[in-house]
């Protein structure tokens, strides 16, 4: 059974990108235990936003599939189906990365 999750107001769900690169440049390989944890991820899921004074919805700037930056200590880890996310209130996001070249 699949469990989905929508994040109330301005809070984003974020599953972390791992660095596949196990190496060094000058060659020596790098143990797990030993990596930092990646400050990179994508937006899985978004909420619909902040309320204002007025009563209407201040919209996210960031959407799902997003590739974003955020700080090392940023949000709160959580456990689903045995995948580990990050939840976070988008304010806590550093930027949204785009890089040339990269397939949409």
């Amino acid at each position: 059974m699949a469990t989905t999750i929508t994040p109330l107001h301005d809070r984003v769900l974020i599953k972390r990108i791992e660095d596949t690169n196990n190496q060094t440049a000058g060659g020596l390989y790098i143990p797990d235990a030993a990596k930092e944890k990646p400050q990179e991820g994508e937006v899985i899921a978004a909420g619909a936003g902040k309320y204002k004074e007025d009563g209407s919805r201040q919209t996210l700037d960031v959407k799902t599939g997003d590739r974003v930056l955020f700080g090392k200590y940023s949000g709160s880890e959580i456990k689903l189906d045995g995948e580990e996310f990050i939840i976070m209130r988008e304010d806590e996001i550093l930027g949204i990365i785009s890089r040339a070249g990269a397939a949409a």
